[in-house]
């Protein structure tokens, strides 16, 4: 017979009554305060994108807008100029960019993608545009070529043949070079692909075509038919001219290069392999890796420039990939640190039959962007000023503060610039393009970014921008080479142990707190000196916590653990401590994932290490990860939880004020039947976004990063409505910490200071602090932690014991994700905080004093106890929010988030027009709910979560901004606030900026009468639809883009840029005539010399004889 449970029909009820949108309890409440945030206050747009294009495919350069494009695997386009200036597109396909080419100086893009389209880019606009696509249905494209100021672009096909589209209409025409018609009889089977097109520098109606079986062709497109025809027995990968069109230079795939004359069609007149072994026989040198790309720069004043990737002997097993750089006979190889994508040299002309003088190649790496300054011996490298490292080890977590201390920005900035390496090139960033936004937006934004190797990042991202300030290696702490017995056990995994995993930072007293992967809890402070330490202070904590203990008399719950090194602090509070640590235990306890240094360590400016606190093994068990951290440095605490239950610490004591079970805080009112378990039975992991329910992980899996593969390759999770769920009963974990002067009682009539803590199944309990007065007894006193709750017995050892509960102040369905408090007027109630002072210089006391005084918290009288309460809690679960009024505990509003799905991230943000709380939803969407009435604001179906990286790194931010990592090595921002969404615009940075076009180079007398200079074609005479026809209108489709209704948007949003826009018109008008009205006046000036000189000339000549001249 099956029983009857009575809860599961109470928590049915339980779900029905709270499915309702939004319910208000109190009913008085809900006039006292007037909620000025209203939804038409928000909207959700991207803003910009950081970091390095996640696996880039393909890059391009504007020589005159000095403008850099990369694109990518996924279909995206990065636009880079001068440092600030960053742009992103998005091809809708999502297939990978082969190639890109700028239309130079004209604001326009030419992408090739893989799935066969070509588009046309309108850079013109501050959030560029496809103007039109054209989409090929019958062949596919190789390789495309936009000669220099030409609006015929070339696209060679798989096929081998090329034809040609007008960019201006982007039509094709009917002109069309077919591959048998191009090699003819010069070989029997298939060329393959063409790889390369180019026309010759010095006649424009020469195109050289590069097969992929060897075979080059020079095609004259006037008379239709090939002039030349080069083969070689290697397949070619790249081809390259020298200026005068006289010679080019293939690479091949056999690692050699070979240098023909455009007359001489039989062998090359030089082959070239720069890594291979010369055999003293003169035999052919052996083979190497194929060359992918070669370039030909000229030089007026010395040897030509020959740079290739690739080409490296077989036999250098293990060796980087490189650029080798061949400058008359000297040979630089330059290794990278990842694999070559493409790269280009930047050359002083955009002229193709002018001498190049390169001075810089840009190197596109698989991670990395890398400027080589080619003018400077030993050929160093310029510093790179984009924000492109964020991934340089990977990313495990984010925080993100807006509106931060005025002066932090100033303070990281120079600590940070110390870390800066030597050695860069002396000369200005070379891409440097566009113009900066004019936005207003003016309050400072920092980042913070941890990672897996164990370093911290702090970021400068005020106005949508990006700027690295300062580098934390929190991995110098602990011993790197340590031995088989310090390991506690041949289980604990070596991948990332110094990853970091959650992050806690207070901006106004510069402190910081980190936990690691490994059980560890590092505190910094942040100071201007250097300072060696001898002893790096520690305390070691055991947070074992069985259910069954409570009749054990030895039992990891008890509050036990403080266990300083002897360079701690002597002043140890509490209960007495564990015998000391040793690694040798026959049952492995008292071991921690890692060990701290021993010796000095010397600390530089910036973020030092106070205190580090560690889990150890216990029973042979290692220590569950951290899941919830908070720091507040006005009470000099720190509190961490993990599924086990939670240690506060005093880091200013340097000692544990309280260690205890999740069961613990509830006393005899447990609200759930835990069944005992047996202490060796193997327990799951707590950290990260699995769920509760899920498979048993091995104590490996205990001591690894977050990056591992087994917590990103999946996202399922079973979640029940109830938060009574029979297979969680006695998991419950701690998720969220609260530090805050709040009444901690039913009915106090004055703020103490608090601790309040969220769990796993949806319950938020108060913990009373007692801290001692500032100065000097704060050093002696200890932290008192007194129970809120009543009062209950436990048997131990056969006698009574009295033990406390802290009081519960509500109840939610899923676990708790955020608390906040606003005082009786709606404004949000910061947690108080100590102002920030030099740890390092030695005050007396009477300044020290002031200084650690904690900041008194404003809170408005009430009227009338009856009408308006105190002081508000605000509290956030996976499921459901609600507002809780203080002292009385009554909840007055209440709001069901969702029911099918589960929030990921949840903050409780300052807006520029109130409070609000913002939500990001496993199903992809983003909302907000007033405060503290909690209507619905704005709900926007934004971005499925399709990666584990996006949960584990978005987070909200004051005055409407947001950001995730959108890949492993880029950072997405966003924003929610309308204000922000309408002043985009103004903020964005200018991409393409008016630039003259560099005079064409000067033929030369002789050149010039005997027609040796270039020759110019009339492609359009060419390939126009009288002379060339039709094309076959089932061989590409034309697509028209919204690029051109996209910059009307643009030029007419923002009257301050149109304004700003018009009179930059103006000044350049102005300048233009100015410059027509002095062209007019020298024409003039030389006009009348001119005819001086002509008049004197017909005087002395007029009265001679002609056999007198």
């Amino acid at each position: 017979m099956k029983k009857f449970n009575i809860r599961k029909v109470l928590d049915g009820l339980k779900e029905v009554s709270s499915s309702t949108p939004s319910v208000q309890v109190g009913p008085q409440e809900n006039h006292l305060i007037q909620e000025t945030i209203q939804s038409d206050h928000f909207q959700l747009c991207k803003t910009v994108r950081h970091g390095f294009p996640y696996q880039p495919s393909s890059m391009a350069f504007d020589p005159v807008q000095k403008i850099l494009a990369i694109g990518t695997q996924s279909g995206a386009l990065r636009l880079f100029g001068r440092p600030g200036v960053e742009c992103y597109c998005q091809h809708e396909s999502g297939a990978a960019v082969i190639q890109l080419q700028f239309l130079v100086n004209e604001g326009a893009l030419v992408s090739a993608l893989a799935d066969d389209s070509v588009h046309l880019w309108n850079l013109r606009q501050k959030r560029p545009a496809i103007l039109h696509s054209l989409k090929f249905n019958r062949e596919r494209i190789t390789f495309c070529h936009l000669p220099f100021q030409s609006k015929w672009l070339y696209i060679g096909t798989e096929r081998g043949n090329i034809h040609i589209v007008n960019v201006e209409s982007f039509t094709l025409s009917g002109y069309v070079i077919m591959w048998n018609k191009a090699i003819e009889l010069s070989s029997k089977a298939h060329p393959g692909p063409v790889v390369h097109i180019s026309d010759n520098p010095m006649d424009e109606g020469k195109l050289i075509i590069g097969f992929e079986s060897g075979i080059v062709v020079l095609w004259d497109l006037k008379s239709k038919k090939a002039d030349y025809r080069y083969t070689y027995d290697e397949a070619i990968h790249s081809v390259a001219w020298h200026h005068e069109g006289k010679q080019f230079i293939c690479s091949h795939s056999d690692g050699t290069l070979t240098i023909w004359n455009v007359r001489g069609q039989g062998k090359p007149i030089q082959t070239i392999t720069p890594h291979g072994k010369q055999p003293k026989d003169g035999k052919k040198p052996e083979p190497c890796k194929p060359i992918l790309k070669v370039e030909y720069k000229t030089t007026r004043n010395g040897e030509p420039f020959i740079i290739l990737s690739g080409g490296l002997s077989y036999d250098t097993v293990g060796r980087r990939p490189c650029l080798t750089v061949m400058h008359g006979k000297s040979t630089a190889v330059l290794e990278m640190d990842y694999p070559i994508v493409d790269f280009l040299t930047l050359c002083e002309t955009p002229y193709p039959n002018d001498f190049q003088e390169p001075y810089a190649v840009v190197v596109l790496l698989e991670k990395d962007l890398v400027v080589i300054d080619l003018a400077q011996n030993g050929y160093p490298i310029f510093e790179n000023p984009y924000p492109l490292t964020i991934h340089e080890s990977p990313v495990t977590c984010c925080e993100y503060f807006a509106d931060c201390p005025a002066d932090l920005i100033p303070a990281l900035y120079s600590v940070g610039s110390r870390q800066k390496r030597q050695g860069y090139s002396k000369k200005e960033w070379p891409i440097s393009g566009g113009n900066w936004g004019q936005g207003t937006q003016s309050y400072p934004e920092i980042i913070i970014t941890g990672h897996a190797d164990g370093t911290v990042k702090f970021w400068d991202a005020s106005a949508i921008m990006l700027q690295v300030l300062y580098k934390l290696k929190t991995a110098k702490v602990f011993d790197r080479n340590r031995s088989k017995e310090d390991k506690g056990s041949t289980e604990v995994s070596d991948e990332d142990p110094f990853a970091i995993q959650i992050m806690a930072w207070c901006p106004e007293s510069r402190m910081l707190c980190v936990a690691g992967v490994s059980a560890n809890v590092i505190i910094y402070r942040f100071s201007k000196l250097e300072v060696t330490t001898e002893v790096v202070q520690l305390l070691e904590v055991r947070m074992q916590y069985e259910l069954n203990d409570i009749d054990t008399p030895d039992g990891g719950g008890e509050q036990t653990s403080a266990l300083p090194t002897p360079g701690a602090s002597p002043q140890t509070s509490g209960p007495p401590s564990h015998p000391s640590t040793s690694s040798n235990n026959s049952d492995g306890s008292n071991i921690p994932c890692l060990k701290v240094r021993s010796t000095p360590l010397k600390q530089s400016p910036g973020y030092q290490v106070d205190l580090v606190v560690q889990l150890v093994w216990v029973s042979g068990e290692p220590p569950q990860q951290i899941t919830s951290l908070a720091l507040n440095s006005s009470y000099g605490l720190v509190v961490f939880g993990n599924s086990n239950g939670l240690a506060v610490v005093d880091y200013i004591q340097k000692t544990v004020v309280l260690n205890l079970g999740t069961v613990e805080l509830y006393g005899s009112n447990d609200p759930y039947q835990r069944q005992p378990r047996s202490p060796r039975k193997t327990r799951q992991p707590s950290g990260g976004l699995c769920d509760i329910n899920e498979g048993s992980a091995t104590s490996e899996d205990r001591c690894k990063s977050p990056t591992s593969d087994h917590r990103d390759n999946s996202f399922s999770r079973s979640r029940s409505s109830s938060v009574t769920s029979i297979d969680k009963e006695a998991r419950e974990a701690i998720s969220s910490f609260h530090f805050c002067d709040a009444f901690a009682r039913k009915g106090d009539s004055t703020l103490t200071p608090c601790l309040y803590v969220g769990t796993t199944l949806g319950t938020v309990l108060a913990l009373a602090l007692t801290l001692p007065p500032a100065g000097e007894q704060r050093q002696l006193q200890p932290v008192l932690i007194s129970p809120t709750g009543g009062k209950w017995d436990i048997r131990r050892e056969g006698a009574m014991e009295n033990r406390y509960s802290y009081s519960m102040l509500v109840r939610l369905k899923g676990s708790i994700m955020r608390m906040a408090f606003l005082d009786s007027t709606g404004s949000l109630q910061p947690p108080p905080y100590e102002p920030w002072y030099e740890p390092n210089v030695t005050a007396d006391g009477e300044e020290r004093e002031k200084v650690r005084k904690r900041r008194p918290v404003s809170v408005s009288p009430s009227t009338s106890q009856d009408l308006s309460e105190s002081q508000y809690a605000v509290v956030c679960s996976e499921k459901q929010a609600k507002v809780v009024s203080l002292p009385s505990q009554t909840c007055i509003h209440k709001h069901s988030i969702t029911e099918a799905s589960f929030i990921l991230r949840a903050d409780v943000v300052q807006m520029s027009q109130g409070v609000c709380v913002a939500c990001f939803c496993a199903n992809g969407h983003i909302m907000t709910l007033s405060v503290p009435g909690l209507r619905p604001l704005m709900d926007v179906n934004y971005l499925p979560l399709t990666d584990m990286r996006i949960a584990r790194t978005f987070c909200f931010t004051n005055l409407g901004q947001a950001m995730y990592l959108c890949s492993p090595t880029e950072i997405q921002r966003i924003t929610y606030s309308q204000d922000i969404c309408e002043n985009l615009q103004e903020m964005l940075g200018e991409l393409f900026t008016p630039v003259e076009t560099p005079e064409a180079p000067n033929r030369g007398f002789f050149k010039g009468l005997f027609g040796g200079g270039a020759q110019s074609l009339d492609r359009e005479e060419l390939f126009g639809e009288i002379a060339s026809g039709k094309a076959n209108r089932s061989l590409a489709q034309h697509i028209p883009g919204p690029g051109g209704l996209e910059g009307m948007k643009g030029a007419a949003s923002g009257v301050v840029g149109d304004l700003a826009r018009a009179r930059i018109a103006l000044d350049e008008r102005g300048q233009k005539l100015g410059e027509l009205d002095e062209r007019t006046a020298a024409m003039m000036a030389s006009a009348d010399v001119f005819s001086k000189h002509a008049h004197e000339m017909m005087l002395k000549c007029k009265d001679k004889k002609w056999y007198q001249f």
